[in-house]
């Protein structure tokens, strides 16, 4: 069943929790690629300093401020793409950032994309990976969740959720010590093992 704009709108760390265990689907005219999200991080600027919305309203964040339920994408390292879901409410630059992804749908394509091999680890067990893998770049920024491109499925899957510090914000001073980071425990997809 996909997911709705009530799923956003709620605070950040809750729907970060919640999106372990989601499957999350890009529809394209090569197909459908998806996965089960695996490990997710909540970023709730302005005032958390890890989060790109803290240096304020930008032609970048601009999507950040507005209501939940649509894509934030930006380049990571200069060399790939990382999906994030506008969470909260309109005026608060909340979202979550998917960090890996379980294979689930159109692993040939993803594998093709990737140039790895169906079963290997490194398809999507990283943010730049898994935007690779599903096609996703810098056109969905701004995609509505809640459409039929690019969405969430609520799937019947139990996950035994961690929870850690965020991964590579050591610049946010405090803010990289929230414990704001959750995670699939034991599943092969996770980015990095956790640190706490």
């Amino acid at each position: 069943m996909k997911l709705f704009r009530d799923f956003y709108s709620r605070p950040v760390l809750t729907v970060a929790r919640d999106c372990i265990g989601k499957l999350l689907v890009h529809h394209t005219h090569e197909g459908d690629a998806g996965g089960i999200i695996v490990e997710a991080e909540a970023y709730r600027g302005p005032l958390d300093r890890a989060a790109h919305s803290s240096r304020g309203l930008t032609r970048r964040t601009a999507v950040m401020f507005g209501p939940p339920g649509y894509a934030y994408i930006y380049m990571l390292y200069g060399s790939c793409w990382a999906l994030n879901l506008v969470a909260a409410s309109e005026g608060e630059p909340h979202a979550v950032l998917i960090r890996a992804l379980e294979p689930a749908l159109g692993l040939e394509l993803m594998a093709r994309r990737r140039d790895r091999a169906v079963t290997s680890r490194e398809l999507t067990n990283g943010p730049g990976k898994l935007t690779q893998a599903l096609g996703l770049d810098k056109r969905h920024y701004g995609a509505d969740l809640c459409g039929n491109e690019l969405f969430l499925e609520d799937v019947a899957r139990a996950s035994c959720v961690g929870r850690s510090a965020r991964i590579n914000v050591g610049y946010a001073g405090a803010w990289a010590l929230r414990r704001w980071r959750f995670y699939e425990r034991g599943n092969r997809y996770v980015s990095v093992s956790p640190r706490d």
